[in-house]
C-alpha cells in the first residue's frame, strides 16, 4: 500500500497547487481591487493564472489540434483522426484527409513512450501530412488501464509494432523518434525472420539509444550508477484510487516530469518568472510561445513499471540491442535478418538525450544489409527536440527523409538469406 499512498500524495500536492493558483487568480481579480494601485494585486493574479494552468496541464491529455491542411489544389482539406487498430496499451491512429486521393507515401510514425503523449510529435505530423498518408502510434496512459489488462513491457511494445506494421503492409515507411528506435529496429528484424513480406520499405531512425554506451550522456550515467533494486524502490509506485488503473505499478509521469525539469531547472524557472511578468503586464495570450510549449511539455503520462524497468535493464544496462542479444516472445531477434529494408539514421550534434553515435550504432548491427541501403545524417547544432520537430527538422531533415522515402518506394527484391558464419 505504501506505493499507492506515495502516488496519491503526489497527486494531492499537484491538485493543491492547482487549487491555490485558481484561488489566487480569482481573489486578486475582484473588481474592488481595481481601485488599488498596488502592483502586488496584478502580480498575485498573474501568479495564480500561470500556476493554475501549469498544474492543471499535468493531468490533461493534449489535443492534436490538427483541423485541416492545404491540399495541392489550393483548398483546405479537413483532417479526421481515426483509430485504425485498438489495443489496451496503445492504438494505431490514422490522420485521414478528406477529399484527397491515395498518397504515394504511407508513413507510420512511432511515437515515444517516455513520459509524454504522442502529441509531442504534433508538429512532425503536421509537416508530413501534405505529402504523406500518416499513421501514428498513440500510447495510452498506464494510470487509465485496469490491472486486468495485464502487463506491458518492451517485448509487448515490440510485438505491438509488429502487429501495426503487418496491418499497414509492406508499402509502409516507418519513422521512429527517440525511445522506440531500438524496439522499432527489433520489430523489423522480427518480421524479417517470421514474416518477411510484411517488412516496411524503409526505416528512418531519429535520435534513439541503440547503443547507449556509444556516447555516454547524463541519462546513461544515471542508468549505470543506480541498481535495479534502487530504481524500483525510488521510482515505482501504484496508481492511486482516483484513476481506472488503481493498483497498477507504474513509473509516474509526475516523477518523470521532475526529472525533465531538474535537468534544466534554471532555464525553466526563468521561463515561468518571465511568463508571470508578461501576464501581469497584459502581454501574454492563451496560445503564446510559452503556453504552446509548456502545455505539451507539462502533459505527462504514466508508464507501466515493467516497461520502464525492462527498458533500463535490457536496453541501457545489459545493452541487449547493441549486442544483438534481444529476445522477444522466446525468440532471439537477429538484426542480420534485415537484408532489404533501407535504413536511415538521423542524429543531432547537440543532442544531450541520445548523443551522436548512439543511434548510428544501428548500422553496425545490420551486417547483411547492402551499403547502398544504409544512410545517415548528422545535423550540426541541432538538439534532441530540433531533429524531429524544430527548425532543423523543418528546414533540413524533413526534405532528406522524404527524398529517402521516395528513393526506396519501389517493390523490394526477393529476400536474401542472411550469411551464416560457422562458429569456431
Amino acid at each position: 500500500m505504501k506505493y499507492m499512498y506515495t502516488y496519491d500524495l503526489m497527486e494531492t500536492a499537484r491538485n493543491t497547487n492547482e487549487w491555490l493558483g485558481a484561488t489566487a487568480r480569482a481573489m486578486a481579480s475582484y473588481p474592488v481591487f481595481a481601485l488599488s494601485m498596488n502592483p502586488l494585486v496584478q502580480m498575485t493574479a498573474a501568479w495564480g493564472e500561470v500556476t493554475e494552468r501549469t498544474f492543471g496541464r499535468m493531468v490533461a491529455k493534449p489535443d492534436w489540434g490538427i483541423r485541416s491542411i492545404v491540399g495541392t489544389d489550393g483548398t483546405d482539406h479537413l483532417v479526421d483522426i481515426k483509430t485504425e487498430l485498438s489495443r489496451p496499451f496503445g492504438d494505431l491512429i490514422h490522420f485521414s484527409v478528406r477529399r484527397r486521393g491515395p498518397m504515394k507515401r504511407k508513413v507510420m510514425l512511432v511515437a515515444p513512450m517516455s513520459g509524454h503523449y504522442a502529441t509531442l510529435l504534433r508538429s512532425t505530423v503536421h509537416s508530413l501530412l501534405p505529402d504523406c498518408d500518416v499513421y501514428v502510434t498513440d500510447w495510452h496512459n498506464a494510470r487509465d488501464i485496469p490491472v486486468s489488462a495485464g502487463k506491458f513491457d518492451i517485448e509487448d511494445y515490440t510485438l505491438y509494432l509488429v502487429d501495426f506494421m503487418r496491418h499497414l503492409g509492406p508499402d509502409t515507411h516507418v519513422i521512429a523518434v527517440c525511445q522506440p528506435v531500438p524496439l522499432t529496429l527489433a520489430a523489423t528484424a522480427y518480421l524479417a525472420a517470421e514474416d518477411p513480406k510484411a517488412q516496411p520499405r524503409s526505416l528512418t531512425l531519429i535520435g534513439g539509444p541503440v547503443d547507449p554506451d556509444a556516447a555516454p550522456t547524463e541519462v546513461t550515467d544515471f542508468g549505470n550508477r543506480i541498481t535495479m533494486g534502487q530504481l524500483e524502490q525510488l521510482a515505482i509506485q501504484r496508481v492511486g484510487f482516483k484513476y481506472p488503473g488503481a493498483g497498477r505499478l507504474v513509473y509516474p509521469g509526475l516523477l518523470q516530469l521532475h526529472s525533465f525539469v531538474s535537468m534544466n531547472a534554471e532555464r525553466h524557472s526563468k521561463a515561468f518568472s518571465e511568463q508571470i511578468m508578461r501576464v501581469a503586464r497584459g502581454e501574454a495570450s492563451d496560445h503564446d510561445s510559452h503556453n504552446r510549449f509548456y502545455d505539451e511539455y507539462l502533459a505527462v503520462m504514466d508508464m507501466t513499471a515493467e516497461f520502464y524497468l525492462s527498458t533500463v535493464e535490457r536496453i541501457f544496462k545489459n545493452r541487449e540491442i547493441a549486442k544483438n542479444e534481444f529476445v522477444v516472445a522466446g525468440r532471439r531477434v537477429d538484426f542480420g535478418a534485415i537484408t532489404d529494408v533501407a535504413v536511415k539514421i538521423v542524429e543531432g550534434s547537440s543532442d544531450d538525450i541520445s548523443a551522436p553515435g548512439q543511434c548510428l550504432a544501428a548500422l553496425n548491427l545490420l551486417t547483411n544489409l547492402p551499403a547502398e541501403k544504409k544512410a545517415s545524417h548528422l545535423e550540426e547544432g541541432a538538439g534532441h527536440y530540433g531533429i524531429f520537430a524544430g527548425k532543423s527538422w523543418r528546414l533540413n531533415i524533413r526534405p532528406l527523409v522524404l527524398n529517402f522515402i521516395d528513393a526506396n518506394s519501389g517493390a523490394p527484391a526477393a529476400p536474401k538469406k542472411p550469411t551464416v558464419v560457422a562458429s569456431a
